[in-house]
This record gives C-alpha cells, sequence and structure tokens, in this order.
C-alpha cells in the first residue's frame, strides 16, 4: 500500500484507490488508474489528499488487501469526503464485499465515485457487485476448462510433482529428473519388500536426501492421503498416468483463505503419459495390495482403551506430541516423540515409560492440590463465581415473580367480569385458561431455579479431609486408568491440559514433567506453587518451573 502526503488545495477531500488482480498484468495499471482518477478529480473539483493501491491481489475478497483496509481505517476516522476508483470492480468484484464497503461509507457519509458511472449508489452497487461476480466466476470456469484441454494432451494442469522438472518454454511439459526419479524407484521398491513409511522416512533423512519442497522427509510424505489419492506411493503418475482434478479449491468467506476440497473420483480427468512412467505397473500394483493389506486393521485392534494421557504429551526437546512406542519384556508400555518416529528429525529419540510419566501427573497434581494456598485461591474464587451465579439467579427469580404477579392480577380482572357479566365469557374463558397456563409455566420454572448456595468457610478440618480425599483419589484413579478406565481417565483429563516430558540428566533414566492445566488459568500465579517438576519413581521438587497458562 502507498500513502502519499497531504496536498493543501480547495474542494472536497478525496481520496484515490488502485488495484490490479495478478503478478502477470501489467504494473502499469496501478500508475494508469491514478492519473485517470486525478484527472477526474480535477475537473469536478476535488481536492486529492491520498491514494491507496493493492497490487497484485484478487477482487474476490478484501482480506490481504492491505491498501484497501487502511483506507476504511482512515474512513473511520473521518479525513476524506470522497473515494474515487476507476471503476466499482476496483473495490471488490464480490457482490457482499462491494455491498459492505458501500454501506460502511455511506453510514461515514462518504461518498463513492466511479470515472465512467460518477457517484455510486445502492442501485449501481447493487448490479456492478452482480456483473463482477458474474465476470470472476466465469473466469474461473474458462481457467478449469483450458485446464482440462490441457490435460486431455497430456500436460500439466498444476504445479511441479517430485521427480520431474518444467521444460523451458513450452508450458506443461514435463522431463523425468533422473536423480529425483532413483529416489522414487527406491521408495516403491522397499515399501514393497516390507519397510514401512516411517523407516524408508528415517533413512532419507538421515542420508539427507532432498526432501519435496524442500523439508525433511515424513512418513506422511510417502503413504499420503488416501481419499485424495495423495502421497509418493499413491500418485499414478509414476506409472504414466496423468490424474487431474483430485481437488477443487474454494475460498473461506470468513478468512479470505484458499482450502482444497477433495472431488468424487468420477470427476477426476485421466490421460496416459506413458513417457513420464518413472516404475513398471507391477511395482505400482504391488505397493497399491500392500498397502490395502496394511488398511484392514482386525477388530480387536481397532478399540483400546483412552489412556489418560492421550493426546496431552508433548516432547520437552522438540514440541511434538508424543505417543506410544511398543511394551519392554515385561509388558510396560513406552512412549516416544511423533517427530522421532515419523522423520527421526527430534534430537532426543529415546523413549519414556508411560506409567512413569503418568505417575508423575498424579502424584504432581496431588502435591500442588493439596498447598493450602491453592485451596484457599480456589474458595475464593468458586466464592465469587457463586456470588455471580447468584445474582444472576436473584435477577431472573425476580423477573419470574414479576410476571407471576402479572398474570395473577390479569386472571383476577377476567374471573370477575366473567362472573359479574361485563364480557363475553366466549372470549373471556380462553384467555383465561391461556394464562393460567402460562402462570403454571412460570411456578415451574420458578421452582426449577435453584435455591441460594451458602458461603464455603475455609476451616482447618476441610483442609484435612481434603488431603484424605486426594490421598483416595490418586489411588483410584492410578488403578482405574491402569485397567483403561475411561471416565477415571477424563476426570484427570478436565484437571490437564499438556503434560511436557523432559529427560532429566541429574537422575539416571530419570524425567521431569511440566504440567499445565486448569489450575493455571483459574489461580493465575498461584497455581503450582510447589513447582513440582522431577520424577524418579517419585515425584521430587524441582527449580525453575515456568507453567504455561492456556485457556480455563
Amino acid at each position: 500500500m502507498k500513502e502519499n502526503s497531504p496536498i493543501e488545495t480547495k474542494g472536497k477531500r478525496a481520496t484515490i484507490y488502485a488495484r490490479f488482480s495478478t503478478d502477470l498484468q501489467n504494473e502499469r495499471s496501478i500508475e494508469d488508474q491514478l492519473s485517470l482518477c486525478r484527472t477526474y478529480a480535477e475537473r469536478e473539483g476535488l481536492t486529492v489528499i491520498r491514494t491507496y493501491e493493492d497490487r497484485a491481489r484478487s477482487g474476490g475478497s478484501i482480506m490481504g488487501r492491505e491498501g484497501l483496509l487502511r483506507m476504511l481505517d482512515h474512513a473511520r476516522e473521518e479525513s476524506f469526503d470522497v473515494v474515487v476508483v476507476e471503476a466499482l470492480d476496483r473495490l471488490s468484484r464480490d457482490m457482499e464485499d462491494l455491498a459492505g464497503i458501500h454501506k460502511r461509507l455511506s453510514f461515514l457519509g462518504i461518498e463513492i465515485r466511479a470515472v465512467h458511472e460518477g457517484v455510486v449508489n445502492t442501485v449501481l452497487v447493487g448490479l456492478r457487485g452482480l456483473v463482477g461476480q458474474l465476470y470472476r466466476e466465469d473466469n474461473a470456469h474458462k481457467v478449469r476448462r483450458g485446464l482440462a484441454g490441457r490435460v486431455k494432451q497430456g500436460l500439466a494442469g498444476g504445479g511441479l510433482t517430485y521427480g520431474y522438472a518444467a521444460v523451458a518454454g513450452r508450458s506443461g511439459e514435463r522431463v523425468i529428473l533422473e536423480a529425483e526419479a532413483q529416489v522414487i524407484r527406491r521408495i516403491f521398491q522397499e515399501y514393497v519388500s516390507g519397510r514401512t513409511p516411517r523407516e524408508i522416512a528415517h533413512d532419507l533423512n538421515k542420508e539427507r536426501v532432498s526432501a519435496p519442497r524442500g523439508r525433511a522427509w515424513n512418513a506422511s510424505t510417502i503413504n499420503g492421503n488416501r481419499e485424495r489419492a495423495a502421497g509418493i506411493l499413491q500418485n499414478e503418475l509414476y506409472v504414466g498416468r496423468l490424474v487431474w482434478n483430485k481437488v477443487r479449491m474454494v475460498k473461506d468467506p470468513d478468512t479470505g483463505k484458499r482450502l482444497s476440497r477433495p472431488n468424487a473420483r468420477s470427476d477426476w480427468q485421466v490421460a496416459e503419459v506413458p513417457h513420464l512412467a518413472i516404475i513398471d505397473s507391477e511395482l505400482f500394483r504391488a505397493a497399491q495390495q500392500r498397502k490395502q493389506e496394511r488398511s484392514c486393521t482386525h477388530p480387536s485392534h481397532q478399540r483400546r482403551p483412552r489412556r489418560m494421557l492421550s493426546g496431552l504429551l508433548r516432547c520437552g526437546s522438540c514440541g511434538s506430541g508424543m505417543a506410544t512406542n511398543g511394551r519392554d519384556k515385561s509388558g510396560r508400555v513406552r512412549i516416544r516423540c511423533s517427530a522421532a518416529t515419523e522423520s527421526g528429525m527430534c534430537p532426543d529419540a529415546k523413549t519414556f515409560y508411560l506409567d512413569t510419566v503418568e505417575s508423575a501427573v498424579l502424584s504432581g497434581l496431588k502435591t500442588e492440590l493439596r498447598a493450602p494456598k491453592v485451596i484457599a485461591e480456589y474458595v475464593r474464587t468458586y466464592l465469587e463465581e457463586r456470588k455471580r451465579l447468584t445474582a444472576t439467579s436473584n435477577a431472573k427469580r425476580q423477573r419470574l415473580e414479576q410476571q407471576l404477579g402479572q398474570i395473577n392480577r390479569e386472571i383476577e380482572r377476567l374471573v370477575d367480569a366473567i362472573a359479574k357479566g361485563h364480557g363475553d365469557p366466549s372470549v373471556l374463558g380462553p384467555r383465561s385458561t391461556a394464562l393460567d397456563a402460562e402462570r403454571k409455566r412460570i411456578i415451574q420454572a420458578l421452582q426449577n431455579e435453584p435455591t441460594i448456595p451458602k458461603e464455603v468457610a475455609l476451616h482447618p478440618a476441610v483442609l484435612n479431609r481434603y488431603e484424605e480425599q486426594l490421598n483416595r483419589l490418586e489411588d483410584a484413579l492410578g488403578k482405574s486408568v491402569a485397567t483403561g478406565d475411561a471416565e477415571a481417565a477424563e476426570a484427570i483429563r478436565d484437571l490437564v491440559d499438556t503434560v511436557t516430558v523432559f529427560r532429566d540428566p541429574a537422575r539416571s533414566g530419570g524425567v521431569a514433567v511440566e504440567i499445565a492445566g486448569r489450575l493455571n488459568a483459574l489461580l493465575g500465579e498461584a497455581a503450582y506453587p510447589n513447582r513440582v517438576t522431577g520424577v524418579w519413581g517419585k515425584v521430587v521438587a524441582g527449580e525453575g518451573l515456568e507453567p504455561p497458562t492456556p485457556g480455563l
């Protein structure tokens, strides 16, 4: 966005906005628009005080258009009176966005003037918004038709695929890169021979083989997504079959970001390109057969007991998630950093024992929850919340009681009128019945309203009872979690948001954990006053823990 220095001349204060759509268009387009708008402003007696511009920005959304957003911010400051544009589609080619811009500027008393159309009104906004959006959508259809025609000719309809390079000066043509093609053949051969994508990815990273888009090799890079037929093992281009239109791009109306959505297989377009085959069809079919066999999980393995810390564990070395990684000879479950498992890129690839980490979390929670500061703070917060709820409940109860009094009085008047013969009973009777039904509803609502709670006093006996319950809670939860009790695991997960696991160099086989949970948000700095971090068979005090503070 470019903003010029203010110019002191007479007339209404005006600002100019200019935009062109893509980096394929002429950069002079902005200068031409500004020149045209300045000429118009001079002819109309307007004083141009600023100009705003967006280069290579689509008119399909206002998101990411810094020049337009800056102009709208200045409009709220009432720093100008008129916006001059070459045409309304420079502001937006989306009906909703263009109408919104016009609505907001009109509310601020700011005119929009188009060089070829003059002062913009609601009718013109509606017409131009419709025409602009239809033009944009028609262009999208034309582009897709053009791409479909290219694919039929065996030309690429999208970006580069790993293993290929573009042919200079010949749009859509591809040639095989032999160095990358050797990596493709190796992946397929090793996979068919029985190796897993994780193992293959680890070896490629160790050998510093360049990955697609310059990132590290991951199991997902090789495996891909089955629904989208993505990933190296599922890419049919490697057997000389170009498949296009697997996905479609849609724009999120709230963020302006483009998102991919999978298309039905019946919408896919296929073209034979045997000159681009890197592997033979037999090897490709063998890989698909093995993928199919590996995707069929025995029903007995499909449902596993939910673990206490599933999805909550984080690696202290790299911040990635952690997952189970087999058992030792005694049956104890190991956990390991997912980045170490998937790509081998974590600096700490060793495993931890899950029961040791779970014990640390249970003991740590018990140690922290028994602290008098925590209990006192909890009770204080609890009382404040109860008072707030009580005030809300009292206000609601008062409203219901007022409504009930009004209805009772109206029913009494109706009954008196019927008794004295003042009015038609056929009219007053049904009205009285309806009011009686409404009265019963309000009475029921009053009965359902909770009674005013009594305040909780922090007595020493309460602390003793609280500690006894914590001891029982730890034992009960420890046994329940060990047997896969999902309800017990959920109780712990209500207190814990994340558990970061570190290796403790001061103790052989020791680990340290950082627990971030709901206490942080509830109690702030009072949370975890004992700063428990270490575990070596049992939790011990450590130093230096600064617990994060996630949302409640």
